[in-house]
């Protein structure tokens, strides 16, 4: 199924970028003055899998753009244990904003680098290996 979604994608760009820089639908680009027109976009995916070994799990992305820069989306995931991270995203004149917002074990409220970071970890259950950063044995 991911497979699908992401041929399907990559056929959908190059489609729009042959035929969607010339200003309308179905005429090639040809020139460079063609790619200064602005072009609002929309794209994004849903993807719901898993099995009986590796359980469910899900995956999203949405985006838009005004084509004038300012653009908006999301994404995130589901793993098969409940684990999740949604990230709303805002790019425009003032920057990129990005909200996050999860349940991930050994994760906590913060703003980093302008980040908002809601954490919600989940209690008992599957919990995640905490990364060591101690000394290599190299």
């Amino acid at each position: 199924m991911f497979k699908i979604a992401l041929i399907a994608s990559l056929v959908a760009v190059a489609f729009a970028q042959h035929y969607g820089h010339a200003g309308g639908y179905g005429a090639p680009a040809y020139g460079h003055d063609d790619y200064a027109q602005p072009i609002p976009y929309q794209y994004g995916f849903d993807i719901v899998g898993g099995d009986h070994h590796s359980g469910d799990f899900k995956q999203t992305r949405q985006e838009h753009g005004d084509g004038h820069g300012n653009v908006q989306g999301s994404y995130g995931y589901t793993d098969a244990h409940g684990n999740y991270r949604q990230v709303d995203y805002v790019a425009d004149a003032h920057g990129f904003r990005a909200n996050v917002k999860t349940n991930e074990p050994g994760t906590e409220n913060q703003s980093p680098a302008d980040v908002q970071l809601h954490a919600q970890p989940q209690h008992g259950g599957y919990a995640a290996p905490r990364p060591s950063y101690g000394h290599s044995a190299y």
